[in-house]
């Protein structure tokens, strides 16, 4: 799952959606680094995508993809399942989208230690309503072009965007198929704590 995805699962405390977020841009042991409740979302996101990597109709969704694409396959679906999640917001939330994406926004914009690449980005992040902008799928072209910047070999998110076009709708409804899974697990996840 992407940033959305991970937002809208982790809980809607202040330190539970930065939690949700650090939990791409932190890696290693978390001891004492955070604070405790910081630190359990940042668990939970990494609990979220243990959950998401194993499941099975992840894998059948993976398996869409061509052999060649296989690297890069788990990359490409996070973004267009948080696409996904974007476009059919009001049927896995009650607050609309652009409220939700605001208050973790402000969130965001005032907390003053951000770690890493996210200190670089999230004023990005924020003015140019990356989250709310998921909706649109020409977004995800842009998406993946920054991806790829990142990768020692970019050349393997060439044609991504067209490939999702492609693949369209039997990976939505791999999606409506496995959200309500992951929702169910991370709900378990918050309520025990």
């Amino acid at each position: 799952m992407n940033y959305l995805a991970h937002l809208h699962l982790g809980g809607q405390q202040p330190e539970q959606l930065l939690g949700s977020l650090y939990g791409d841009f932190v890696k290693g042991p978390l001891q004492g680094r955070f604070p405790l409740p910081l630190e359990a979302a940042i668990r939970l996101h990494r609990q979220i995508d243990v959950f998401t990597d194993s499941h099975p109709l992840v894998h059948e969704a993976l398996g869409r993809f061509p052999a060649s694409r296989r690297r890069y396959a788990g990359i490409i679906l996070d973004v267009f399942f948080d696409h996904c999640l974007a476009v059919h917001w009001q049927d896995y939330n009650e607050q609309p989208l652009e409220q939700f994406t605001g208050r973790f926004y402000q969130v965001l914009t005032t907390q003053p230690d951000l770690p890493g690449r996210l200190a670089q980005i999230a004023p990005h992040m924020a003015a140019d309503d990356w989250l709310g902008s998921y909706r649109e799928f020409a977004v995800l072209g842009q998406v993946f072009r920054g991806i790829a910047r990142r990768l020692s070999r970019p050349e393997g998110m060439e044609g991504a965007l067209e490939e999702v076009e492609a693949l369209y709708t039997p990976l939505s409804e791999d999606f409506r198929a496995f959200y309500p899974e992951l929702q169910a697990f991370a709900g378990k996840a918050l309520a025990q704590g």
